[in-house]
């Protein structure tokens, strides 16, 4: 069994030697330009079309990363790199789940209990106790119902928060109110608090998060934005909190990363900022994740976390 894989800034040794004490019986190597021997698997993220362009043996591909809209997009641009035949395969979890739960879990409660409140009067030095939400009228909606969404949703859940989601096709998870498709999109938003973008970026989800969007919450709701910069137009995001539609938001990702110095979203006092680190890949958990997958696809199963190209996630 033969693994190519192809990182720009992971260090190949630590994968390869992780891989192989996983799965003795295979061969992992880093693939280099010009390298077109055999291979089963590849290991990517940002690949060249070479490197997997003509592949059509690969038992499957794996995205080192919960997003694929990097493959996705160079597949549009070259369509031949990757045979239809060939499976590809998202990092369904892999420890990203509960990075998500932390970030979320943190950025909810300091918001309902008014720390960001709390952060403005320290800059004027005022000494004033405010009036609490009600933990019942602070509903928070979870824009997507993937394994990501419902960890969030399941970490919120156990603080008493009225919980809801959306989700393009139906989902179910416990204790949590489910709305799906377009037609419901409004009715998820009347009445949420607390808004948690949780999407795949796929092309019907860029810009879904505009003043149209926005206007349809709470007044005064928040903003948090964990997936992708694609999905939110930040000068309506700007146009929203300065109409105070929108109170405050905390975001990880951006349209243009790094964020350029001259965006104003970097000087708003009521903007939150992380440099797209609200989960990354931890390599241990994602190598027994793939060791397992490939283990499954050599015993004639398909794994969970495969991609629908066409939908995009």
């Amino acid at each position: 069994m033969d693994i190519i894989f192809y990182h720009p800034s992971f260090k190949a040794a630590s994968w390869i030697n992780g891989l192989q004490q996983r799965l003795p019986q295979a061969t992992v190597r880093q693939w280099q330009p010009g390298d077109n021997a055999a291979a089963d698997y590849a290991l990517v993220r940002t690949p060249p079309v070479e490197m997997l362009q003509g592949r059509s043996d690969l038992k499957g591909v794996f995205a080192l990363g919960a997003g694929v809209d990097d493959i996705l997009t160079q597949l549009k641009q070259h369509p031949e790199m990757l045979s239809e035949s060939v499976p590809l395969f998202r990092l369904e979890d892999t420890g990203m789940g509960l990075q998500m739960q932390e970030y979320a879990v943190y950025t909810v409660l300091g918001w309902f209990r008014r720390f960001d409140d709390y952060q403005q009067q320290k800059q004027q030095t005022l000494w004033q106790s405010l009036k609490n939400y009600r933990r019942q009228d602070f509903t928070i909606g979870i824009l997507g119902a993937g394994v990501l969404g419902s960890n969030v949703a399941q970490s919120l859940k156990v603080w008493g928060f009225p919980i809801r989601c959306w989700s393009r096709s139906p989902k179910q998870i416990d204790g949590v109110t489910s709305y799906y498709g377009a037609d419901q999109l409004s009715d998820f938003l009347s009445g949420t608090q607390v808004l948690i973008n949780l999407l795949p970026n796929t092309p019907q989800t860029v810009g879904i998060i505009n003043r149209q969007l926005l206007s349809q919450l709470n007044s005064g709701a928040f903003v948090l934005n964990l997936a992708r910069g694609a999905h939110l137009v930040e000068e309506d995001l700007l146009a929203a909190l300065e109409a105070g539609e929108i109170k405050a938001a905390a975001l990880d990702v951006f349209v243009q990363e790094p964020l350029p110095e001259t965006s104003p979203l970097w000087s708003h006092p009521r903007v939150a900022i992380t440099p797209h680190n609200a989960a990354v890949t931890l390599p241990e958990e994602a190598m027994d994740y793939i060791a397992k997958s490939i283990q499954q696809r050599e015993a004639g199963e398909m794994p969970e976390g495969r991609v629908d190209i066409v939908r995009g996630y």
